[in-house]
């Protein structure tokens, strides 16, 4: 009967590998590895013959469906690994999984090492609730609208991967767009240098700034929410912008000013236009309606 098995691998420390994954990748078929290269070198340091395939992000969708039907076909067994941690999370496997299950392959977890978890837990936040975002928007623009997105979803901590060399940007956008935010950063984890830094985003911040060595080592940040306060968005107003270009004159407001007061909430200016335009027409029209009225 084939079997995939979904095994995680040390993140940094070998000795993190589990009894159970080291026979799993030994007795298998087959291994389906994100890199090829540095599961070799997993393999080599345990004496693992098993031979291996590769399955990234850039071909496991069109490499999934036939390496399942293979396995169906020969009737293997193949553990899919990433580089380090635990496959789907992040990283590649889902795909595979999905087609595996959707033939009928029995998918297995063989559990371990996961940066996520790893940061969490010397994190010393309430982490009773969270979630998991990866890698967040590198433009400055996106990665401000999806930390105030986080903010407002009411989720009280929430799970990054940054790299080096971004995340001191990613640090400074978190001062300036999430005040009250609390953050542990940790770097190499379970490596021979893991080292975590925790405080506030600019206690944070300033420390990465400070340390020569911030941009070695991958980054898995936790945000804790609990005390931080963003503004909600203003709701898109359900009347059309005609009839808020009327309210606005009923107010007082001429035609120019009530399409000014339309733009500085954010409406488009060739949007504004137009609405101004229609309701110039209809004044016009009706103020034609009464003159002929008035001349019967």
């Amino acid at each position: 009967m084939p079997r995939l098995y979904v095994v995680a691998t040390p993140i940094g420390n070998l000795s993190d590998i589990s009894p159970r994954a080291l026979e799993i990748l030994r007795t298998c078929d087959l291994i389906a590895a994100e890199d090829t290269r540095v599961t070799r070198g997993l393999l080599n340091h345990f004496q693992i013959g098993t031979p291996c395939v590769s399955n990234h992000q850039h071909n496991e969708a069109s490499r999934a469906q036939p390496l399942i039907a293979r396995m169906v076909e020969e009737d293997l067994t193949v553990a899919v690994v990433t580089d380090a941690g635990t496959p789907c999370i992040s990283d590649p496997g889902s795909v595979l999984v999905r087609e595996a299950a959707q033939s009928g392959v029995e998918v297995l977890a063989v559990p371990g090492p996961t940066a996520m978890a790893s940061a969490l837990s010397v994190s010393g936040f309430d982490t009773r609730e969270f979630a998991f975002y990866g890698f967040l928007p590198r433009q400055k623009r996106e990665l401000e609208e999806k930390l105030l997105a986080i903010a407002r979803s009411g989720v009280p901590v929430a799970v990054v991967h940054e790299s080096p060399h971004r995340v001191i940007d990613l640090m400074r956008v978190v001062c300036d767009t999430l005040p009250g935010c609390r953050v542990s950063a940790s770097c190499d984890l379970t490596k021979l240098h893991e080292k975590t830094v925790r405080g506030t985003a600019k206690e944070v911040l300033d420390a990465l700034l400070a340390n020569e060595k911030a941009e070695k080592g991958e980054y898995c940040l936790v945000l804790d929410l609990h005390d931080v306060q963003v503004d909600q968005p203003v709701a898109a107003p359900d009347a059309s912008l005609e009839a808020r270009i009327f309210e606005a004159m009923l107010a007082g407001c001429d035609l120019r000013q009530a399409g000014e007061r339309l733009m500085e909430q954010g409406e488009k200016r060739n949007d504004v236009y137009r609405a101004r335009t229609s309701v110039q027409r209809f004044l016009q029209d009706l103020l034609d309606e009464m003159e002929d009225d008035g001349d019967e």
